[in-house]
């Protein structure tokens, strides 16, 4: 293997496993050995590439603009952007300009033969009922969650009542028709599910949750199982 295909199968390594990724790991992702995977690292770093860890800890990729654009396989194009189109049909407007700009830009670092396969994908993205999306709450829970903040909410029930609760927002799932919130629900001191449709006010608060939101959401995911 060249050194050239063996540096860009441990970056892409890096990017795809779950952080921090430690030398054995990664060894066996790119089938060589950790001493090798030990002075590749350095000289990642040395052109450029910001990663963080240790030997004994792991590692971990933060992706640096001094480091070259990934090439895609066509169907890794057709891929991204069928999802940046599911984000313009489904997300709100904050959302859908992002994910213009998101494809402007991946578009542009494309070498040319890719621009143009990119320029005529083949799978499109069109919804004939797109999902209601209400745009300032879900710009409030994104912003909060962001920053652990707690959100105070005036949500309505299926019978119509009016409920104020304060919630720590975890995520925000799309669904077929609805946008559900996952929260951690401070009344009740458990998780609960909420519509976005049906939050009446959502205001976020001085309140933090740092930094229990990762591991809360982890804490969720695992009691679906």
């Amino acid at each position: 293997m060249s050194r050239s295909d063996r540096l860009f199968r441990l970056l892409h390594a890096l990017r795809s496993l779950s952080a921090p990724v430690t030398a054995a790991r990664l060894a066996e992702a790119t089938e060589v050995s950790p001493r090798q995977v030990y002075r590749d690292i350095v000289a990642l770093r040395a052109a450029g590439a910001r990663i963080e860890g240790a030997a004994g800890y792991g590692y971990v990729l933060e992706e640096d603009p001094a480091l070259p654009p990934q090439s895609f396989t066509r169907l890794e194009i057709e891929a991204l952007l069928l999802g940046l189109g599911e984000v313009r049909q489904s997300g709100d407007a904050d959302l859908a300009q992002a994910a213009e700009s998101v494809a402007a830009k991946v578009i542009a670092r494309l070498p040319e033969r890719q621009a143009r396969e990119a320029a005529h994908a083949v799978l499109r993205v069109y919804r004939h009922r797109p999902r209601v999306v209400p745009q300032a709450v879900l710009s409030v829970l994104r912003e909060a969650a962001w920053e652990e903040r707690a959100v105070d909410l005036a949500y309505r029930d299926e019978d119509g009542r009016i409920t104020r609760r304060r919630v720590w927002p975890l995520a925000v799932a799309f669904l077929d028709e609805v946008l559900l919130m996952v929260a951690w629900c401070c009344l009740r001191e458990d998780f609960r599910r909420f519509r976005l449709d049906r939050i009446e006010e959502a205001r976020a608060t001085e309140d933090s949750f740092r930094p229990r939101r990762a591991a809360l959401l982890r804490d969720y995911v695992a009691s679906l199982r």
